[in-house]
């Protein structure tokens, strides 16, 4: 069984930056891919940012294109997501998710077969 723990949510102000952090348990790190989503109150979840197995291709949504930054330590097993100039737009819970893929990064949801718990940030004006 895998397990995926979101950590690192918080408040800030616009304009701060955040680290979220992604522990995944319980299968061999570099098999799956993984990607952030996040859903803002009275929205759908959305796509946010991916990285394949081993790191070499990344995706991102147009909204945090420029300003997040997603990175994995396969050894830790462990993924992140740095995100920079934040603003209130940005707030949401943010989910980890991974599954076994060999390509690049999928953007669509119901591709991916595991999934943390969440981690609320909000970001204030």
């Amino acid at each position: 069984q895998v397990q995926l723990v979101e950590s690192g949510g918080g408040l800030v102000q616009a304009g701060d930056s955040l680290t979220l952090s992604c522990a995944l348990s319980g299968r061999t790190f570099s098999n799956y891919a993984v990607a952030w989503f996040r859903q803002a109150p009275g929205k759908e979840r959305e796509f946010a940012a991916g990285v394949s197995r081993f790191g070499g291709a990344t995706d991102y949504a147009d909204s945090v294109k420029g300003r997040f930054t997603i990175s994995r330590d396969n050894a830790k097993n462990m993924v992140y997501l740095r995100m920079n100039t934040l603003k209130p737009e940005d707030t949401a819970v943010y989910y980890c998710a991974a599954h076994v893929f060999m390509g690049g990064v999928v953007r669509r949801q119901p591709t991916y077969d595991f999934w943390g718990q969440g981690t609320q940030v909000t970001v204030s004006s």
